[in-house]
């Protein structure tokens, strides 16, 4: 029998469950990357089988499409969607005003794409996302490997224009590689320390040759729903607190689904 998630598992189990109110029949739903999505892509599974919920998703990264395949969860491409009507993703830092960092699973580029052409985007967290200032979590960017160190050379003079307290980049490995994301580029994660402007720093890095995208998600959630370990939610618009609600999170129906491990231990 499958233990009960404690902790922090326990309260993205919570966070992942409550966003199941945000669907209705027929959606179609961009579906993220990350420990948190993971845990969404269980309860969406769990209410497919069990109420027959007809929903379509769309993938945010190899991984995700492959865990929510064995989950039995209808998939298809954006391009054969067209366009969606909400996406649920992690984070891995929630500033005011729902100002983002996303990208520590890799899948920065992939989930930027899919929450742009969704009518809502959802984000699901535990209480240590929520921050007053991004910054502490490094910025994901990811750039082409072709020159990669001329281009991290060009983000450190943005980072140094820009007067940010950390000014250190390192380039994501795996094991004694780089690591390559499912579109073929590079990451090189930022340590800014505190980034007072996450807007102008977006626009400033995306205009240099060689960065593809970066981590910084500005103006793009509506809602973010966050458990604690307790059980206990909180919803946040960009505007502020609209309520919480506490012991949302059911007892288990048996345990978790197939798949369960596959993103523990990443980021958002």
């Amino acid at each position: 029998m499958t233990r009960d998630p404690e902790g922090p598992e326990r309260a993205k189990q919570t966070a992942a469950r409550a966003a199941l109110a945000e669907l209705r029949p027929g959606m179609k739903i961009g579906l993220g990357t990350g420990s948190t999505a993971a845990w969404f892509l269980r309860e969406l599974a769990r209410l497919i089988r069990q109420d027959g919920m007809r929903v379509v998703g769309v993938p945010t990264s190899v991984r995700t499409g492959e865990m929510a395949e064995r989950l039995g969860i209808p998939l298809t491409t954006l391009d054969e969607a067209g366009w969606l009507d909400l996406t649920v993703d992690g984070a891995d830092e929630i500033g005011p005003g729902l100002t983002l960092i996303k990208g520590g699973g890799g899948a920065l580029l992939q989930e930027k794409i899919v929450a742009a052409a969704s009518d809502r985007m959802v984000v699901i967290a535990d209480q240590s996302k929520l921050v007053d200032r991004l910054g502490a979590f490094p910025l994901p960017v990811e750039v082409v490997p072709f020159g990669w160190q001329v281009t991290r050379a060009m983000i450190e003079e943005v980072m140094a224009d820009a007067g940010l307290p950390g000014q250190r980049t390192t380039l994501r490995m795996n094991r004694d590689e780089p690591f390559v994301t499912d579109e073929g580029h590079f990451i090189l994660d930022l340590h800014c320390g505190l980034i007072e402007r996450p807007g102008e720093l977006a626009a400033a890095l995306t205009q240099l040759p060689g960065v593809v995208e970066t981590g910084l998600f500005v103006g793009m959630a509506d809602l973010a729903i966050v458990g604690a370990p307790d059980g206990s939610l909180r919803r946040i618009t960009p505007d502020g607190e609209t309520g919480a609600a506490t012991d949302l999170l059911a007892p288990p129906d048996g345990g978790d689904a197939p798949g369960e491990s596959l993103f523990r231990g990443e980021g958002e």
